[in-house]
């Protein structure tokens, strides 16, 4: 590294380091992070799928290291570290199951490529930040450990009225509850108050696709851009060049540090015992650096608030310096939803549990169809 750029601090995910005092620091906290990479020898998705996602899967990959973070932050904190062949917690490896190549794990691969035909994507299909967006929000309805509330912004435009909707699930009286129980069952598992429904904030994973620049990065979204891995809640940000995505997680000066996941391992799975051999989880080389302006001007960045109180303090960061901007700023933070707007409606869990890719599982259930589509054009 150049002399005058080890006095500069790095920012990781909310953190800050030196290099020229702590630089070992840096490097764990770089390999803490999940990584995860393409994959070989996995179950074909669909049944008869793709067994890789070599190629194709890069950007699904970099939606899961995100995901992963949040959920990180959610049971473990921010500072939580990982050593190699240190005994961690049962929920780390519970968190680490979610996202194994299979298709009954909540984030797999399986479960992302599945979600996307719903987005409009064939199974093996590049995926761009929005569209893994879309699917991480449909998937986490599924999800009732985490129990997440994931809001994914609309034209460049947060709403913290929708978002405070969307976390807060009310408290039911008894009798209001009995008509509506069939809606709130996706909510059941966190704190229950007396009529068995949930209370309280749901962690929220938010999202902003963004267009920073038509074919390039517009120059003025740069400091913007690198307040946001300034901020406690920072996720990082989904992004790249053109077909090839990567997960930026902090910067140095003008580059940023992203985690790779162009790479092909072979499929891990979790041991009898649950927990999983970890090694190729992590990413032990030295990070990977990118010049800001060759960054692809389409991105997504993401922000874990746990608590209420991280919302509001992220909320009145992005006042003060995203919002300073008096002309293009790289988005917008409002109070009350836009009157033009469709009306928002939280997200909830549909009541067939299948997507779309499941409902052919056998092949006589397809002559069926067939059979009846043949009588129809008599």
């Amino acid at each position: 590294l150049e002399s005058n750029l080890t006095l500069a601090p790095v920012w990781i995910l909310g953190r800050q380091h030196h290099l020229n005092t702590d630089k070992s620091k840096l490097l764990l906290d770089i390999s803490a992070r999940l990584w995860f990479t393409y994959r070989r020898k996995f179950s074909p998705i669909g049944g008869t799928g793709p067994s890789s996602d070599a190629g194709w899967g890069c950007m699904l990959r970099c939606g899961q290291m995100m995901l992963a973070q949040a959920l990180i932050c959610r049971h473990l904190g921010r500072d939580w570290q990982w050593e190699k062949h240190k005994k961690q917690p049962e929920e780390y490896h519970r968190i680490l199951r979610c996202f194994l190549d299979r298709k009954d794990c909540c984030y797999s691969i399986h479960q992302m490529a599945q979600m996307g035909v719903g987005e409009g994507k064939s199974i093996g299909e590049w995926f761009g930040p929005n569209t893994v967006a879309q699917v991480l929000k449909k998937l986490a309805l599924f999800d009732e450990w985490n129990s997440l509330a994931v809001y994914v912004s609309m034209d460049n435009t947060v709403v913290i009225e929708d978002i405070k909707k969307m976390c807060w699930s009310p408290p039911q009286s008894s009798s209001a509850a009995h008509s509506s129980a069939h809606l709130h069952r996706s909510a059941l598992g966190r704190n229950k108050n007396a009529a068995g429904f949930c209370t309280g904030w749901k962690p929220l994973l938010l999202i902003i696709p963004l267009r920073l620049g038509i074919n390039h990065i517009n120059p003025v979204y740069i400091d913007a851009f690198k307040e946001c891995f300034k901020m406690p809640q920072s996720l990082g940000a989904l992004g790249g060049k053109p077909n090839n995505a990567y997960y930026f997680i902090g910067f140095l000066g003008n580059e940023l540090i992203y985690l790779d996941p162009h790479t092909t391992q072979s499929f891990v799975d979790s041991e009898e015992n649950g927990t999983v051999d970890d090694q190729s989880f992590h990413c032990q080389q030295a990070p990977h650096r990118m010049k800001i302006m060759n960054l692809d001007p389409s991105v997504a960045l993401g922000f874990f608030c746990k608590e209420e109180c991280d919302f509001d303090n992220w909320c009145s960061l992005v006042q003060k310096e995203i919002l300073k901007q008096q002309s293009l700023r790289m988005f917008e933070l409002v109070q009350k939803h836009p009157p033009h707007w469709p009306p928002f409606i939280p997200p909830t869990k549909p009541e067939v549990t299948t997507t779309g890719a499941e409902l052919i599982e056998s092949t006589d259930k397809l002559f069926e169809l067939e059979e009846e589509f043949e009588i129809l054009s008599v």
